[in-house]
């Protein structure tokens, strides 16, 4: 089968289509005939080495790709899903550095949720991963119906996931946009549009005097957003949180990888998708010898949604 490669790490010209033999699902796995494969921030990461201790001495190319969308069409014993189904799916490359981005993917079955209703592979490959880093933001904060909410890197598609969750759960939501994206960032849920940038934290401190309750730092700021929030509040930070909290902030890590065998989770996040409370986005659409591009443009930023990897 062909996959998307990594045999060394650096740029995205090291990307490249690779061989691979099939895999045979084991107990309570599936295997996925994989239409098409997200490209997220995780990928150009590994791809440029930034994780390699985790891979020292596992046998290359390592596979990049953390969520997927295509068919089932092997059941391992114990498994629920049935050859035919159509699927999403998050990945976790785990010990063995192979992830999503490959046409025969075995995942366990719990790792897997149906295609939302009337998407196509391409959208529904934008939503396991990045719909489930939403999910698991919102929890780990826990506010109640009525508090406030602030995003960064709203327009993103982590970012736009949480908003329209927090919507869905009574919560007030302040969302940073740079000037072209202050309409799409109103349509994906923001009560109040801050402009985006270094001083984003004293905007949102402009529009919420007292703090807001919780915050999802899609945008990675890190130290700089924690005056936006307020004394005791509480921090969601998509990537290790860089520097020291204050004023009794708490900061939780999102760790999608400890919560990739929520099937209900995704189950829900589908439902919610199909019937079109969820938006998914994708931003273009690259065949697996073009994945050097799709890492270049999100590597560009200004990418809203998900480039996507897709097996024709």
């Amino acid at each position: 089968m062909r996959a998307v490669g990594i045999n060394r790490f650096g740029g995205p010209e090291v990307l490249e289509v690779v061989e691979l033999p099939v895999e045979e699902p084991g107990e309570g796995e599936v295997r996925v005939r994989v239409a098409a494969a997200a490209v997220n921030p995780t990928d150009t990461a590994l791809r440029a080495g930034l994780r390699s201790e985790m891979y020292q001495g596992v046998e290359r190319p390592l596979v990049p790709g953390m969520e997927l969308a295509g068919v089932v069409d092997a059941v391992g014993p114990g498994a629920r899903w049935n050859v035919g189904d159509e699927v999403v799916a998050v990945v976790v490359p785990g010990p063995r550095g192979r992830g999503a981005q490959a046409e025969e993917v075995v995942v366990p079955a719990a790792s897997a949720a149906r295609l939302p209703a009337g998407a196509s592979f391409a959208e529904g490959a934008t939503l396991p991963m990045n719909g489930l880093s939403a999910r698991i933001a919102l929890d780990l904060l826990g506010l109640r119906p009525g508090q406030t909410l602030a995003v960064t890197g709203a327009a993103g598609a982590v970012g736009g996931y949480v908003m329209e969750l927090a919507k869905l759960e009574g919560l007030r939501v302040i969302g940073d946009a740079s000037e072209e994206d202050r309409d799409l960032v109103s349509r994906l849920g923001a009560d109040v549009v801050v402009s985006r940038g270094d001083d984003v934290a004293s905007a949102i401190r402009d529009v919420c005097p007292e703090g807001v309750d919780g915050l999802v730092d899609a945008a990675l700021l890190n130290r700089r957003i924690l005056p936006a929030v307020r004394d005791g509040g509480a921090v969601a930070a998509v990537r290790p949180f860089q520097g020291d909290t204050e004023r009794g902030i708490t900061v939780h890590l999102v760790l999608v990888a400890n919560h990739a065998r929520d099937s209900e989770a995704l189950a829900e996040l589908s439902r919610l998708a199909g019937e079109g409370k969820l938006t998914l986005r994708v931003a273009r659409t690259f065949l697996p010898e073009e994945a050097p591009d799709a890492h270049r443009a999100l590597e560009a930023g200004g990418v809203r949604g998900r480039n996507v990897i897709v097996f024709p």
